[in-house]
């Protein structure tokens, strides 16, 4: 009997070893003190973010000699400027514009986000996403699910007026692509309207494609298009001091007030709790577009933090610039942005970007309009017109946004 027992004792100890074995090897595998160099994310807002990068760091990986290639192996460049509202990004792109070597289309999402109004900003980047992939390719065809008319011409694009390609020849006779210079929308209107496939061969006649829009929340929403070998997208980041955007949104409070709520409608998503406040109807605007500053800052900390951990194929095909220095040192800033784009740096494209920006005024009258500025009195106005409320305002929403960009 006493045998027996201990003969049982010993099956029953030799079971729950083997019932946990397989539990011990299970919990190796999730418990991160048995993963040497994981580490804990700083910002929690950003795990699905950062966990992009360890699936697209294998895909890299596995590309090899062909990523190693990066611009040098491409016939075509192109690039996506990445901005917010009232931070000079019409200027930066306007820089672009007037190359003549380059395809640009101003803020082409723009038909998106009035056709699908009053939607929110986060539901829709995966759309916006989409949409830059096939005008990128010259595919404008996409432009026709945003729009009344089947028929898409050159005059339905927004912007048009002051595009050099729709309006130089062979599309336009009223200019020329390599004479430098604002477009004058009065000459340009008397264009005539072309097929929407006559701008499509156009498109891939040039070196270089840009886009420039400011719907695009969420620099990880572009990492997708950053790793399509066909493209191998590059990304032009530009930032402003918040308190001198604060400032402009202010000015220009009236109409943006439509971006505004779709902006705000995405924080409501996140915040479920939370409902999108109705101000009266004469703080409307003031309050929409004071809100929508915080959310704002807030992706572009995101967007911070996320190129910091990026992997080298990103940051290689990314270049970060401040309106500050664009304005303040626009030759020489011109002179890096051109380099990473792979395009010559004209001389009659420096006087033009230094004669918009010695001008003798801050701004004109029309908020949209893109003319010759004070550079000095443009960066500095904020100080002048913003109480002291609205700047603390400002920087507590943006406290780590003003620290990461140097901003005093």
């Amino acid at each position: 009997m006493r045998l027996q027992k201990k003969y049982l004792i010993l099956i029953i100890g030799y079971s729950v070893v083997l019932l946990l074995i397989p539990y011990v090897l299970d919990y190796s595998k999730t418990d991160p003190r048995f993963q040497p160099g994981l580490q804990k994310q700083r910002c929690p807002d950003l795990e699905n973010s950062m966990g992009l990068w360890n699936i697209e760091e294998k895909a890299s990986n596995e590309t090899g000699v062909a990523e190693e290639k990066g611009n040098g192996g491409k016939t075509k460049t192109f690039i996506y400027l990445h901005a917010t509202w009232r931070t000079g990004s019409s200027f930066l792109g306007e820089l672009f514009n007037q190359h003549p070597d380059v395809f640009y289309l101003y803020e082409p999402m723009w038909h998106m986000w009035q056709t699908l109004y009053p939607g929110d900003a986060e539901s829709l980047q995966g759309a916006l996403r989409d949409m830059l992939g096939s005008l990128f390719r010259c595919d404008f065809s996409v432009l026709k699910l945003y729009m009344a008319t089947p028929n898409l011409t050159t005059a339905s694009i927004f912007g048009w007026k002051k595009n050099k390609v729709i309006c130089s020849e062979p599309l336009c006779s009223a200019y020329k692509k390599d004479e430098i210079g604002l477009i004058n929308e009065s000459a340009c209107q008397k264009c005539p309207a072309r097929d929407i496939k006559s701008l499509e061969r156009e498109c891939r006649k040039y070196p270089v494609v840009v886009i420039k829009d400011v719907r695009v929340l969420d620099l990880g929403v572009l990492v997708p298009l950053m790793q399509d070998p066909s493209l191998n997208l590059q990304v032009i980041q530009l930032f402003r001091d918040p308190r001198a955007v604060h400032n402009s949104r202010l000015k220009s409070k009236q109409a943006l007030v439509r971006e505004s709520i779709q902006v705000l409608r995405s924080k409501q998503r996140s915040d479920k709790h939370k409902r999108l406040a109705v101000p009266n109807r004469s703080q409307r605007a003031d309050s929409y577009v004071s809100s929508a500053m915080e959310v704002i800052c807030e992706s572009w900390l995101k967007d911070l933090l996320l190129i910091r951990s990026a992997p080298r194929w990103v940051t290689r095909n990314y270049l970060s610039l401040r309106y500050e220095d664009l304005v303040l040192h626009p030759v020489k800033q011109l002179q890096s942005l051109f380099r990473f784009s792979n395009l010559t740096l004209l001389p009659a494209i420096e006087n033009f970007v230094l004669n918009m920006t010695q001008g003798d005024k801050y701004s004109s009258d029309k908020p949209f309009l893109i003319s010759s500025r004070d550079a000095k009195e443009a960066i500095h106005a904020w100080r002048e017109r913003l109480s002291l409320e609205q700047v603390r305002q400002v920087e507590a929403y943006c406290s780590e946004v003003l620290s990461l960009l140097m901003y005093h």
